[in-house]
């Protein structure tokens, strides 16, 4: 039996596709070995788990007739009780149905608008750093404007313009908090594009595109990864704040949504503090979780940063 050799060009493209995942691996390793240093970070990782596994489990849970106004099982403003552990809404709906339902709108919206955010903060960034010049400076003096604009008035205006739903939101949160990924971006893109090997990469014939893809890209991903985690926190606390305002979708429930039918329901003069306290604490709790993440994350690819464990 004839044995074909294995041409040498493949088996040199296999093995830098091996080794290449293997580093990878190896950085992936040493990122979560440094990682859970933090008990910090842990604690946050550890909720935001559990809340996104409660999240994808709400059909299972609590079904998908929580959000019924004509089935509800309940009577309306009812106060905690073994039926009903958080009380029910005016309408009679279970609250902690809502809440478990509403976790799946709030989670989803935070990390679609901070994808999103993040997306064009890092390919703004990416660009003016580097290709420098009047360019440059112009699309920085448009970054400077969205930057000094008040986030939430600019989305309040797109949520207001457009048609009232999630991926209004979305966008509205997206296309206005960009700005500051942009400016790190671009810092983080100059500094990169001075070390020696980018020289020798244009010297070989490297195009713009290269450059930027296979250098520059890899390089400031651990900025964005860091910046996305603690975007997703500011995303989800102005989706809430959208949604009180009545600037969200009627027709979903959301942890904001849930605040703005207690204030509509006149929650907050009666003392019907069942129907306030559980969504605000949701948000608050997801929040403060992704936070900690994202400041664990920067302390891990950035030890000088110094903080606490």
């Amino acid at each position: 039996m004839t044995i074909t050799p294995v041409p040498k060009t493949a088996r040199t493209t296999r093995s830098a596709r091996s080794l290449a995942w293997a580093r990878r691996r190896g950085s992936v390793a040493r990122f979560w070995r440094s990682y859970r240093t933090h008990r910090a970070g842990l604690f946050g990782l550890g909720a935001l788990a559990l809340i996104a596994l409660i999240a994808l489990a709400a059909p299972l849970l609590v079904g998908g007739d929580v959000q019924s106004v004509t089935n509800a099982p309940g009577t309306a403003l009812e106060s905690p009780s073994a039926e009903f552990p958080l009380g029910t809404d005016q309408f009679g709906r279970s609250l902690l149905g809502l809440l478990v339902w509403g976790a799946r709108i709030s989670l989803t919206v935070g990390l679609l608008a901070a994808a999103l955010s993040v997306a064009i903060g890092t390919l703004v960034g990416i660009i003016a750093g580097h290709y420098g010049g009047w360019f440059s400076t112009v699309i920085m003096r448009i970054t400077d404007w969205f930057l000094v604009m008040p986030t939430l008035v600019l989305a309040i205006v797109l949520a207001t313009v457009m048609s009232r739903s999630v991926w209004t939101v979305i966008l509205a949160i997206g296309v206005t908090s960009w700005p500051t990924t942009a400016r790190l971006v671009r810092a983080q893109t100059i500094a990169v594009e001075s070390r020696p090997y980018i020289e020798r990469a244009k010297a070989l014939g490297g195009g713009h595109s290269h450059i930027m893809t296979r250098h520059v890209l890899p390089n400031v991903m651990p900025l964005v990864l860091a910046q996305t985690t603690l975007g997703i926190s500011t995303a989800i606390l102005t989706e809430a704040t959208l949604a009180f305002l009545g600037l969200g979708d009627p027709t979903i429930v959301s942890w904001g949504g849930m605040l703005q039918d207690a204030r509509e329901a006149g929650a907050v003069s009666s003392g019907h503090w069942w129907y306030l306290a559980p969504p605000g604490i949701a948000i608050a709790l997801v929040a403060l979780a992704f936070t900690l993440c994202g400041r664990a994350i920067e302390a891990v690819l950035n030890p000088k940063l110094g903080v606490a464990r």
